[in-house]
């Protein structure tokens, strides 16, 4: 029983505390993006929780798509990881390399 109960909060740590103050890090219109984010922002160890942003229209009015919270203490990492990554993307090297080419 103590395994079960166990496993359920493991399973319920996967997004932050609902009650915790999250910040948005990133916005996109784009789920696969969004996704993609997501999965680099929980690679580093920093939980996320992903909402559309249909979901959130009093929270960030004129938004749409799909945004990515995180904890308050955990936003200036994410946001510095998010562009390290669209710095290093690599359809942009790609790009690069048939100009050159």
């Amino acid at each position: 029983m103590a395994e079960r109960s166990r496993a359920t909060t493991e399973a319920n740590n996967e997004n932050p505390d609902p009650n915790e103050m999250l910040v948005k890090v990133f916005d996109t219109e784009q789920e696969s993006e969004a996704l993609i984010v997501k999965g680099l922002l929980e690679s580093a160890g920093i939980e996320s929780d992903l909402k559309s942003g249909s979901f959130v229209q009093d929270a960030f009015p004129g938004l749409g798509g799909m945004i990515i919270l995180v904890r308050e203490e955990d936003s200036d990492r994410a946001r510095d990881l998010i562009a390290e990554s669209l710095r290093s993307d690599p359809a942009d090297a790609a790009d690069e390399d048939e100009t050159r080419g």
